[in-house]
């Protein structure tokens, strides 16, 4: 669970930063009758997000055997690295993402196209909604579904409500510190995805096992006991 919740409260209120930075800019310019249209493509986006994220978990619930496992061993390794590179993305781009978005939401205005302010909110939303659902579809692979859904939706909730309080300017976050902290963590679930995934590929004989076991360390902290499996789920422990 908590993997899941880490990764929809941090995508989910990245999303709810871009929407809250475009309506705030539409509002400071007097064009608040606009927000409709921002909506619009943001509903869009969660849908699509959603869409895909039932292709996947769909798809790989066709498969058994050899098939599931690369399939499984292919999406948690392709997550690791599309995490990875988010995190570090996300980091030379913080700067300059509320100008970047200002810009391009003047431009739609001056253009007069509202079709673009739509595509802006839905490339915006959208991105980090696939990303939350090829996530989501590894994190599962390391829990239980029910744990999985119930942390993923209390991180979306969360995400939801603090970024409605920021917006509104009744709650003050230190961003810098909450995306340092979370992109600490995300790494490390990136190098446990990292783990299961290779472990995967072991599963369905594609790599040969290279060193059998390096280190055991269940004598001191098994991985069934409670704190044991939050680790292995989160880190590959």
């Amino acid at each position: 669970m908590a993997a899941s919740v880490l990764i929809t409260l941090r995508e989910g209120l990245e999303a709810a930063l871009i929407v809250g930075i475009i309506l705030a800019y539409l509002a400071k310019t007097g064009n608040r009758d606009k927000f409709g249209i921002v909506w619009l493509g943001t509903g869009l986006a969660i849908v699509m997000s959603l869409i895909v994220g039932a292709g996947i978990f769909l798809s790989a619930g066709e498969l058994k055997g050899r098939a599931e496992a690369m399939f499984e061993g292919t999406a948690m390794l392709t997550a690791a690295g599309v995490l990875t590179y988010m995190i570090f993305w996300m980091r030379r781009q913080a700067i300059n993402i509320r100008v970047h978005l200002q810009a391009q939401v003047n431009t739609a205005l001056q253009t007069g196209s509202l079709g673009a302010l739509a595509v802006l909110a839905f490339v915006a939303v959208g991105r980090e909604g696939v990303e939350t659902a090829l996530f989501m579809f590894a994190a599962a692979r390391t829990a239980t579904p029910t744990t999985a859904t119930v942390g993923g939706l209390l991180g979306l909730l969360v995400a939801s409500v603090l970024g409605y309080l920021l917006y509104r300017g009744t709650y003050r976050l230190n961003l810098r510190a909450f995306f340092n902290v979370t992109s600490i963590l995300l790494l490390l679930f990136a190098a446990g995805l990292l783990a299961h995934g290779t472990h995967e590929f072991h599963e369905a004989a594609v790599i040969p096992p290279i060193i059998a076991h390096v280190w055991d360390t269940n004598s001191v902290l098994h991985e069934a006991s409670t704190l044991g499996s939050l680790l292995r789920a989160v880190l590959g422990y």
